[in-house]
């Protein structure tokens, strides 16, 4: 006889280290399959536990949800759970961490922007020149003088969104 473990909805959640809402959401938006409804003894199953926690994974290294979905679309229950345990497959294309949310750069770019080269983590290169904007206390924003239109957009925007004005007579 073969056992199959089930979990009610608070309980994979609790598993999961998530909370019920946001299993819901994932559902909702397709990177959970939807449990076989029953009322209140809807149940989710070994897939479920291990999407979520594989899910959770990814978001850690970075990911994107868009990323995630797309690449647990499909795989099989071995699979996402080697990734759940940490076999993380590459990094996602679009994935890198630090960056302006993407939520700014999609409300900024136009249609057919292509995406902006990932930053570089070492110094510039000599004869390069960078604008400095302060955000706020201790909060820059550096952008590259001859930046495309799109990363001008993006840092205006977040001035205009993020920067406090400086008290009078410091500037």
């Amino acid at each position: 006889m073969l056992l199959v473990t089930t979990y009610k909805l608070d309980d994979l959640a609790g598993e999961a280290g998530v909370a019920p809402r946001t299993v819901r959401y994932y559902v909702q938006r397709g990177l959970l399959p939807a449990p076989e409804f029953r009322g209140k003894d809807t149940a989710y199953g070994r897939e479920h536990l291990a999407r979520l926690r594989a899910i959770k994974a990814l978001q850690q290294a970075h990911w994107p949800l868009e990323e995630i979905q797309a690449r647990l679309a499909g795989a099989g229950v071995d699979e996402v759970e080697r990734i759940a345990a940490g076999a993380l497959p590459p990094a996602a294309p679009q994935a890198v961490p630090h960056t302006v949310p993407h939520t700014v750069i999609d409300r900024c770019a136009g249609p057919g922007d292509a995406p902006a080269p990932p930053p570089q983590a070492a110094g510039a290169p000599r004869g390069e020149r960078w604008e400095r904007v302060e955000i706020a206390d201790g909060v820059e924003l550096h952008v590259r003088s001859d930046a495309p239109e799109r990363s001008r957009r993006i840092a205006l925007d977040i001035e205009s969104r993020y920067a406090t004005p400086a008290p009078k007579g410091s500037r």
